[in-house]
């Protein structure tokens, strides 16, 4: 049987064909992604390339997910910003949404007018334990009826406020859905509901939106948010097969056009003596994302998180070159540098700032607290001091010159002091974009995606 898988990214359209029956890649192609006509247009592009790579292909099953326009847009609102609220940003994020912004407590005016400008595609509303607070869920949910636009909000908060909040949603006429509570009970979590109705609403809502029902209609699955996909990949490749172990804990760094995605599966427990756990416990499978670290569409935030001044001051590249470039990509997403350009070196200082200013916001971080029995450690969120295995993702890692200085970015230094970051891992690329395609397989065919997965990350070992 052969199969085709397709990615629908911001920036280009990845294609790849398999054969499931003697177990291999038949072909890749890529095409720019045609956002602003109809996606279908860079899906034939593609096509036609691998129909030249390999003109007796055709497909019996065509499996799909997408990014496209920079993802699923979403708006995450709790009670409490270290229980609530993070519990609502980790199930939209680990769903493979973009989580563009995350609110706590009572939505003041400004955040009002601030959700309207985001014009999200989804809103989770969390809010309280089962049986405890339920006032502010019913504001904000009172709230929320009041801004315009076209969103559906996914309710996973409190129980005992589902008949409020219901009510108050259907006199107003705005689509939602309610499920379970994200954290019914102190600092346990319950993400899995609410990341199962934001994909059923990403398929059933924003491919429309996106302009991907054609593809939907000719795909053999639920079109799904391509960093969820990605998540499903390194979870089978982390954990193996019943027949195949699995390579352990690992991360993964996605840069690109729109967001840097860090993925990482791995427990995260302390590896400093004397340490207690502060906050909520993080789950096994994570995934952030950084809206404003893209390598083109939030170039130019990226660009306002760099010290710019201290960048050029350890480079030769020109200050007036490195503006021209950047404004050049802000300007022209579609924009490419020619290998071993100047140009190139340009881009692989900002991917490294975008990996670098990622994976701090993403890991778990120490400080020195003093208890009744003396100075010992708390630390907020998960240790991936032990993590082994780091594979980059995304087209500035893959065409680099030198990707292992970009994935270098994400290793401990002396002057992370306060950050648990890997301190020795093995670096690997996803040269032939193989990680979402082979999570679109991941539920059908397991071992088929397994043992690609293994030889063509395997190929790739930057550290030999």
């Amino acid at each position: 049987m052969n199969l085709l898988t397709a990615d629908i990214g911001s920036t280009y359209t990845k294609l790849t064909a398999i054969d499931s029956t003697q177990k291999r890649i038949i072909a890749t192609s890529t095409a720019f992604t045609t956002i602003e006509t109809d996606v279908m247009e860079g899906f034939n592009k593609a096509y036609i390339k691998l129909k030249n790579i390999a003109p007796n292909f055709n497909y019996d099953k065509l499996y799909c997910c997408s990014s496209a326009a920079g993802g699923l847009k979403m708006v995450a609102i709790g009670l409490v910003p270290d229980l609530t609220s993070k519990a609502a940003k980790l199930a939209a994020s680990s769903a493979g949404a973009k989580v563009v912004k995350s609110y706590a407590f009572e939505l003041s005016p400004d955040e009002q007018n601030e959700i309207q400008n985001i014009n999200a595609d989804l809103i989770l509303l969390s809010g309280g334990t089962d049986g405890g607070n339920k006032e502010v869920i019913i504001q904000n949910a009172k709230r929320l009826t009041e801004i315009e636009g076209n969103f559906r909000v996914i309710v996973a908060g409190n129980k005992s406020a589902t008949s409020e909040v219901t009510e108050i949603f259907r006199a107003a006429n705005k689509q939602f859905v309610i499920t379970e509570n994200v954290m019914p009970s102190f600092n346990k979590l319950n993400i899995e509901p609410a990341r199962e109705k934001i994909k059923e609403l990403f398929i059933n809502h924003i491919i429309e939106a996106k302009g991907l029902n054609k593809l939907q209609e000719m795909s053999d699955n639920d079109i799904i948010p391509t960093p969820l996909s990605v998540l499903m990949a390194c979870e089978l490749l982390s954990e193996g097969t019943s027949d195949i172990d699995g390579m352990g804990d690992l991360g993964g760094i996605d840069i690109g056009g729109a967001t840097t995605g860090i993925y990482c599966i791995s427990v995260g427990k302390p590896t400093v003596a004397n340490t207690i756990i502060k906050g909520l416990p993080e789950p096994k499978s994570k995934r952030s994302v950084e809206g404003d670290l893209g390598m083109r569409y939030s170039l130019g935030s990226l660009r306002d998180e760099i010290n710019m001044e201290s960048l050029l001051k350890s480079t030769s590249i020109d200050k007036d070159m490195m503006d021209g470039w950047i404004n050049k990509c802000i300007n022209l997403p579609e924009s490419l540098a020619e290998r071993g350009s100047v140009e190139q070196t340009i881009e692989e200082y900002l991917a490294f700032y975008a990996a670098k200013i990622a994976i701090e916001r993403h890991v778990g971080k120490y400080e020195l607290v003093y208890t009744p029995l003396g100075e010992t450690f708390a630390l907020t969120g998960k240790d991936l001091s032990n993590i082994r295995t780091v594979i980059g993702i995304g087209g500035v890692i893959v065409n680099a010159m030198n990707p292992i200085e970009i994935l270098k970015s994400v290793e401990k230094s002396p002057a992370d002091i306060n950050y648990a970051k890997p301190t020795n891992p093995n670096y690997f690329i996803d040269k032939s974009y193989i990680l979402s395609s082979m999570g679109l397989l991941s539920n059908e065919h397991p071992h088929l995606a397994h043992k690609l997965l293994r030889e063509n990350i395997m190929q790739m070992n930057l550290n030999n």
